[in-house]
């Protein structure tokens, strides 16, 4: 047996950040390589030579300079910016600064131990005006989290978390006294406590066992604890929340406008929970009308810095996953005291405003009031109403006997706010406005949360009345605040313009499909998008085309400087309807008080960044709401693995092509490798691959046929088998 040689002559670990952190310490002044050796303590040749070698690699990197043969120096530029870290799932990543027009890159190994979402500082070594400039990440300023979701893989004396995230490119190594119950194969939260210098991986401790994986409920859990969102409410929190007075009382509705009178009715979803919008109407005697957006006055029981306060601050949005809603408020408010339930008097938050024939606002007024709801109806009968003209709703759409009135005067009301909608709807357009009737996917649960089967959303008049009105309340609030003078500090929804060069990708791609774009002026692509949009409605390419234009669009996000909406073609606009779910809501409802009372303006600075980490929480709320569709269209696709599928190539790769289902729009994967009649290339230009021999196309927006190769419930993804295209299988 041949003796194992040992190891005399170490690697020096992490040698380049080394070096370059000394020649940084003194900017500007010349270091040898001895100079080097003896500030990292070492004096072996071996050492020495891993020096001289990284020393000549650095210098012919531009990382360092080399001003004499043997001397090297950084120059004291101090390039250093701070910016956030974007992982791609590749190993390497982005770092977005704000003062910087173009993203860094950051090479795999000058990561130095960042992950996605951290706060860092970098220097940047090599900047390039074509392709992108290059960086290290010198220092981690703040860890965007530490606790991550993974499967433990026991060993003896040890365990690794092998991630879920495949944006974290290492596992997390867990010693025995720090694993707990945790068997080998669950799935785990796993806290990172510290990355030793030495180490190829972080060590960590195991924090709560979520269950087996591919169970329903472990699954839904991950998803959450994936993104840091919470589940339950601490027990501290709902105790507050149930001691509240919910009780409407008379000395505080002398405070409010008393609109009780008034018809009133709300329009939701059969099966919403939680109402927290109503509309009143009633007939003024110069022939205009009054309509009232009526709010739940969500503030009124969440006081600033209260325990019921932070918590709704740090979760800033209730989440919406397939099988439940994580809500931001306890249940004692969300669907009790702040639910505008029928029947029942509520404090609400009001948006008042006189309208012409033309829909044109002649008058407003906002402030507290108290109301009380006459009815509630599901979209699907208020939607009967504006067609049929009449209130005699089919028991088959009913939601419930007495969840509806057959007054005339509620019928009349429904009727001319659907005018006045459309009215409102169509002088938008005329604007500049863009019409997302993106198709959503839902699916139809059984008692165990198994999906039995899929159907699609659309918005009908129904649900754009209430739009329309939600749209006229947020524009006209933060129209009131924006155009004060001095200027007060108030929370914006913004929306910047869409980036030229996504425009221009677009419109590349729907060229295929014989679309045009306009991209002349913000009104000509605003108008073209329009009819892109209007031309795909009930075409195979409609879902992919959709998706790409809201990709080509900027993210929506709060700010307290106001840049206008360009989507909802609106000089000002806000988020003032939705406080049980909306935490940029509830300070909506605080700030315009606070103006109405005749206060000062409040502090920016504070606002900017409550609005910041509302932008975040309703990214990742998104996430995880993107996620769980996934994981459920896995899982409907497990039970359906012997059927043939139509699809459309909604997206083309250098390693295969994306297709998505027609009937269903689960969306997966057909590897080029798994591809047998022949080798296909990748033709970018085209968005097609090529078969080699046969030079068979596949190109995006293209029907083939598919069956499910493997529906992977842990990865939430999706491989197909491609069995040809749709011309070629109905031949």
């Amino acid at each position: 047996m041949r003796k194992k040689k040992k190891n005399t002559s170490p690697k020096i670990s992490n040698l380049s950040k080394s070096i370059i952190d000394i020649l940084r310490k003194d900017a500007g002044k010349t270091f040898n390589y001895k100079q080097i050796a003896s500030k990292l303590g070492v004096d072996d040749a071996s050492s020495r030579n891993q020096i001289i070698k990284k020393l000549a690699q650095l210098a012919a990197k531009k990382q360092i300079e080399q001003v004499d043969r043997g001397k090297f120096k950084i120059e004291d530029k101090r390039d250093y910016h701070r910016g956030i870290l974007d992982m791609t799932t590749k190993g390497f990543g982005y770092v977005m600064v704000d003062e910087l027009e173009d993203d860094i890159f950051i090479p795999p190994n000058s990561l130095n131990k960042a992950f996605n979402g951290d706060e860092v500082e970098i220097y940047i070594y090599n900047r390039r005006r074509k392709k992108k400039s290059e960086g290290e990440i010198t220092k981690i300023v703040k860890r965007k989290r530490t606790e991550f979701v993974g499967v433990l893989q026991l060993k003896k004396d040890f365990g690794f978390v092998v991630m879920e995230d495949p944006k974290m490119y290492t596992d997390i190594f867990v010693q025995r006294n720090k694993i707990g119950e945790a068997k080998d194969g669950d799935k785990v939260i796993v806290e990172m406590e510290e990355w030793p210098e030495k180490a190829d991986s972080p060590f960590g401790k195991i924090i709560k066992v979520l269950g087996t994986p591919g169970e329903h409920h472990t699954e839904i859990h991950g998803i959450l604890a994936q993104y840091g969102l919470p589940h339950d409410f601490p027990a501290e929190v709902e105790a507050y929340a149930n001691e509240l007075d919910t009780s409407i009382q008379e000395s505080e509705i002398k405070k409010r406008r008393d609109m009780r009178d008034v018809l009133t009715f709300t329009i939701d979803p059969k099966d919403a929970k939680d109402f927290d919008d109503a509309l009143s109407f009633r007939e003024l005697d110069n022939g205009n009308v009054e309509i009232g957006i009526h709010i739940a006055d969500v503030s009124h029981y969440v006081k600033p810095g209260t325990i019921l306060d932070e918590e709704a601050y740090e979760r800033a949005t209730s989440v919406y996953l397939v099988d439940r809603v994580v809500p931001m408020l306890p249940e004692v408010l969300s669907n009790n005291a702040c639910s505008l339930r029928p029947n029942e008097e509520k404090y609400t938050f009001s948006a008042v405003f006189e309208l012409d024939k033309k829909a044109n606002v002649v008058d407003q007024w906002f402030g507290r009031t108290v109301t009380y709801s006459d009815a509630r109806f599901a979209y699907e009968e208020a939607q009967h109403i504006i067609k049929s003209k009449q209130a005699n709703i089919p028991k088959d759409i009913s939601i419930k006997e007495d969840a509806y009135t057959t007054d005339e005067a509620i019928v009349s009301a429904i009727l001319e706010m659907d005018r006045l909608a459309k009215k409102m709807r169509a002088d938008r357009m005329r604007e500049g406005a863009i019409s997302f009737d993106k198709v959503e996917v839902k699916f139809q649960l059984s008692e165990e949360n198994e999906p039995v089967g899929v159907y699609f959303k659309t918005s009908e008049d129904a649900n754009k009345l209430i739009e329309e009105f939600m749209l006229l309340a947020n524009r006209k609030v933060a129209a009131f605040i924006g155009k004060q003078k001095p200027e007060k500090t108030f929370i914006y929804r913004c929306h910047d313009e869409p980036n030229d060069e996504k425009l221009a990708s677009l419109e590349k791609v729907v060229s295929k499909f014989g679309h045009k774009l306009d991209l002349k002026d913000r009104k000509s692509v605003s108008s073209s998008l329009n009819s892109l949009l209007a031309d795909v409605q009930g075409k195979k390419e409609q879902n992919m085309v959709d998706t790409l234009t809201i990709r080509t669009m900027s993210k929506a996000y709060y700010g307290t400087e106001n840049i206008g909406h360009y989507g909802l073609a609106f000089d000002y606009y806000t988020h003032f309807t939705s406080p049980i779910r909306r935490y940029p809501d509830v300070m909506v409802h605080r700030l315009l008080q606070h103006y109405l009372d005749k206060n000062e303006s409040a502090k920016q600075e504070e606002y900017e960044e409550k609005c910041h980490h509302s932008s975040e929480m309703e990214n990742l709320a998104t996430n995880a709401e993107r996620d769980s569709i996934k994981y459920m269209q896995v899982k409907f696709m497990q039970d359906h693995q012997d059927e043939q599928f139509l699809g459309v190539i909604s997206g083309v790769t250098e390693w295969g092509i994306f297709v998505e289902i027609e009937q269903n729009k689960c969306e997966g994967m057909v590897r080029l490798r798994d591809i047998n009649d022949d080798h296909y290339e990748y033709d970018e230009e085209n968005y097609a691959i090529v078969g080699k021999r046969t030079k068979q196309v596949y190109q995006l927006g293209d029907e083939v046929y598919v069956t499910v190769k493997n529906a992977d419930l842990l990865k939430r993804h999706l491989d197909f088998n491609l069995i040809g295209s749709r011309a070629d299988v109905e031949k």
